[in-house]
């Protein structure tokens, strides 16, 4: 898949589109604490391109404004990466340099990366933004996702189908959104949430799952290396309780009973 075959998906209005190149020192001067942030920004991107700004005159949503956060707009935004960039952290520092909630496109050779964070004031620095809680990141390609759940994924993520009732709730739609895509990753099947008790239940399953896999992987290294045997039985059945629990997460993520 290219990169203008996901931003056809989303289906954004004409009237949204800037398709307008941002400057990499905008970014470095910005969303870059470090000396090692500024190498990656500077060594890592290509080229950075604001594709849209969805607002209520760009896409008939309203605003929304609470005493912990606003959402004026939606910004969608393009990076262009380099061979070896780190993806993961130049999406987080963009998250943090933007100060509007941020759909973000990362692209390399092989891989197109969704990455989505929400945002609220912070505490302690009155008008300053901050992340509410790390980014969800999606990577996406072609040749690893059957078809059909492939375009079904692309078919969800049309801003057509997702909530107009604020910019706020259309965000959360999305982010629900990339989030079935991370479960149809582990399962294979794509099942969007219809409720929110069923979005929240899909990432408390995805946060399971993970644990529970790293959790699996750790102890059957270990178990590995044992050397007593009753240690290494007792592993093992720590293994096999562990599989019940990714079995159970497994079933959550697809709403299975």
């Amino acid at each position: 898949m290219i990169l203008q075959d996901l931003i056809a998906a989303l289906e954004l209005p004409a009237s949204s589109r800037v398709d307008q190149r941002i400057p990499k020192k905008l970014l470095v001067e910005n969303g870059a604490p470090t000396a090692a942030d500024k190498r990656n920004i500077n060594e890592g991107i290509e080229e950075i391109q604001w594709v849209a700004s969805l607002k209520p005159s760009t896409i008939g949503v309203p605003e929304f404004r609470d005493e912990t956060c606003e959402y004026l707009e939606i910004a969608v935004m393009h990076i262009a990466l380099r061979t070896d960039a780190k993806a993961a952290r130049i999406a987080e520092l963009t998250h943090r340099a933007i100060p509007y909630p941020l759909l973000l496109l990362l692209s390399t050779q092989d891989w197109l990366i969704l990455s989505m964070a929400h945002i609220r004031w912070a505490q302690n620095e009155a008008g300053k933004v901050v992340l509410d809680g790390d980014p969800t990141v999606v990577s996406l390609a072609e040749d690893s996702t059957s078809p059909d759940i492939f375009s079904d994924i692309l078919q969800a993520l049309s801003i057509t189908r997702q909530p107009r009732k604020n910019i706020k709730a259309l965000y959360q739609g999305w982010l629900d959104t990339l989030t079935a895509c991370q479960a149809a990753q582990i399962t294979g099947v794509f099942v969007q949430s219809v409720t929110e008790n069923q979005a929240s239940t899909r990432r408390t399953a995805l946060q399971d799952f993970y644990r529970l896999e790293s959790e699996t992987a750790r102890l059957r290294n270990l178990a590995a290396k044992e050397k007593q045997l009753a240690r290494r039985v007792e592993m093992n059945n720590e293994i096999q309780r562990l599989k019940q629990e990714l079995d159970k997460a497994m079933h959550q993520l697809t709403f299975s009973s």
